[in-house]
């Protein structure tokens, strides 16, 4: 089960980074185009790396979840989880490598 722990851990990591670059480039181009379409992606940016960073801090900081999301959760749910983590890096990398072309 350790397996499934270590790629979501990741996934998430690398999803936090991912929407900080993202965030940083649509925060300049809504600051220099004042266009609702940056503003959106920058708000939706900001969402999901919230949402990251908490799964994050659940996974690896905080004493009694992490710990419980190590032992206590069903292989299956994992699994799940990852996969949500991982469709979430495809796109981001997508939604990337199309804001910076």
């Amino acid at each position: 089960m350790s397996i499934w722990v270590d790629v979501a851990r990741v996934a998430a990591a690398v999803n936090v980074v991912v929407l900080l670059a993202l965030s940083a480039i649509w925060a300049r181009n809504y600051v220099t185009f004042r266009s609702k379409h940056a503003l959106g992606l920058l708000v939706f940016g900001v969402f999901l790396l919230a949402e990251n960073a908490l799964a994050l801090y659940m996974y690896i900081l905080d004493p009694t979840l992490s710990g419980w999301f190590s032992t206590a959760v069903p292989v299956i749910v994992w699994r799940l989880m990852l996969l949500l983590h991982v469709f979430e890096t495809i796109g981001l990398a997508f939604l990337a490598w199309i804001t910076l072309d």
